[in-house]
């Protein structure tokens, strides 16, 4: 069983304050994999007071060597690419080439992107020709506190600690407790890369303790926060009395709006994106709404695409889904399923309990239900798991309804071969992003919601200014340096 029962605070590797320890289950036996520490209050302090020395220093270092370390850190990720596809199987149940091709690579992908954005990213800017003695400066916002997530852990990690660095600001992570392995990984990786002392530093622990901690900490001046919305709701909250800045990536319950002239594949293919990692990722297609001409072909399809669908365990190699991530977010997604039987929806695959081949780990049949009234308990809570709801509507403005009738608005998706009623619809969807005939949005799109799917937004230059201070100068010698 791994031992990472040490922090990185200011650039050492460290042990807790207090013992304190934590076992990280493998979903896909159920059995330890890995123990670590959570963090108390002293351990808190101490990445924050690490982090405060070390920001004015890393706030005036020149931009290229800056530049220079986030480099060298994407050529040491991807040389160890596959320690880190390892770790996130064994700890979140990612299927090993998925968490290779997938998983792993989210995190390279962000690092690129974030390096492209910021070469032209301007911390000093003139107000106008009009004011030629103003400037406007861009200046890193100071200490952040990042809190990540369990189901795309890279993903979130680099999306939050990449735009810091590069910006000037310095960090304090707490990676979920339940998959903390990348994370740990990762901060090896910070470690080798050679950043200087303080500018990133990790503590394990979970939301009440060290999560809390870094909420109301006087000396962090940013949460930037993934998870529930629930969690988020708290820490907004928290954060409240010391007036720093939150931003939240939340929830979701994406809609899928099937117009009867959507290309033939576009069924399959909202199914198999409603089921990919297994189901836990916040923007999945969750709500499918199909125009009523095509509706019993798209049941049909689903159901074929969902009893196809292969499960097994994330050490196996191979295209099937895995585990969800632990005991109690299988005891949730179970409940849910039961919920909407009782309910009244149709069931049409899948259902209660384990595929039948499986009688251990955190394994969730493929599930598919029909005839769902957007009131439904499936319908507006995120179940997290392999479950597809599916809707019929009668008209455009029926469909738009629907789909804005929730508390979230992440993303939702469009699928019409009319381009005219795609732009329509897309204006008028209550989301943060919107996809259409399954094209995936560009490189440094920004990914954030509306509602209560949160208030910020990561990737590209959007990401890059979530981490920044705006400071108003008048006066301003144009020709001095």
């Amino acid at each position: 069983m791994l031992d990472r029962r040490k922090f990185y605070i200011n650039g050492e590797w460290v042990d807790p304050s207090a013992p304190n320890e934590f076992e990280v289950i493998d979903p896909s036996t159920e059995e330890p994999c890995a123990v670590i520490a959570l963090g108390g209050q002293a351990d808190t302090d101490a990445a924050v007071a690490a982090a405060r020395a070390a920001f004015e220093g890393w706030m005036f270092t020149p931009r290229e060597e800056r530049v220079a370390l986030v480099r060298k850190l994407l050529d040491i990720y991807e040389a160890r690419a596959e320690e880190m596809a390892q770790a996130i199987s064994m700890e979140m149940g990612a299927p090993i080439d998925f968490s290779r091709s997938q998983q792993v690579t989210a995190g390279s992908w962000h690092i690129r992107n974030f390096l492209k954005a910021y070469e032209g990213f301007e911390h000093e800017r003139p107000l106008g020709p009009h004011a030629p003695e103003d400037r406007i400066l861009y200046e890193p916002i100071g200490v952040v506190g990042m809190i990540t997530p369990w189901n795309w852990p890279m993903n979130q990690v680099t999306l939050k600690v990449i735009p810091a660095m590069l910006v000037g600001a310095t960090c304090v992570l707490k990676p979920s407790e339940i998959a903390p392995l990348s994370a740990h990984l990762f901060a090896e990786m910070m470690d080798e890369a050679g950043f200087p002392k303080g500018v990133f530093n990790m503590v394990h622990g979970d939301g009440p303790g060290v999560g809390t901690q870094l909420s109301v900490h006087p000396d962090v001046e940013m949460i930037s926060f993934t998870g529930s919305t629930r969690a988020g709701a708290l820490i907004s909250k928290n954060a409240a009395d010391t007036f720093k800045r939150v931003s939240l990536e939340l929830g979701g319950k994406g809609a899928n709006i099937i117009f009867a002239d959507a290309d033939e594949k576009a069924v399959k293919r909202g199914t198999l994106h409603c089921f990919s990692n297994s189901g836990q990722s916040c923007n999945a297609p969750t709500r499918m709404l199909v125009e009523r001409s095509r509706y019993d072909e798209a049941v049909e399809i689903a159901r074929e695409t969902a009893e196809k669908m292969a499960v097994g365990s994330a050490h196996e190699p191979g295209r099937h889904i895995g585990p969800v991530v632990s005991q109690a977010q299988f005891d949730k997604i179970q409940r849910l399923i039961e919920k909407g039987i009782e309910e009244g929806a149709r069931l049409v695959a899948g259902g209660p309990g384990r595929p039948e081949h499986l009688n251990r780990g955190y394994f969730v049949r493929p599930t598919v239900f029909a005839d769902v009234d957007n009131s439904m308990t499936i319908a507006q809570e995120e179940i997290f798991g392999p479950v597809l709801s599916i809707i019929p509507f009668e008209t455009e403005e029926e469909a738009i309804r629907i789909a804005n009738d929730t508390i979230y608005g992440l993303t939702n998706y469009v699928q019409s071969q009319d381009g005219a009623r795609r732009n329509r619809v897309a204006r008028r969807l209550r989301s943060g992003m919107v996809e259409m005939n399954g094209k995936p949005r560009g490189a440094g799109s920004p990914f954030g919601g509306y509602k209560a799917s949160g208030n910020g937004r990561e990737g590209g230059i959007w990401g890059i200014e979530e981490f920044c201070e705006v400071k108003a100068v008048s006066g301003w010698d144009p020709n001095a340096p």
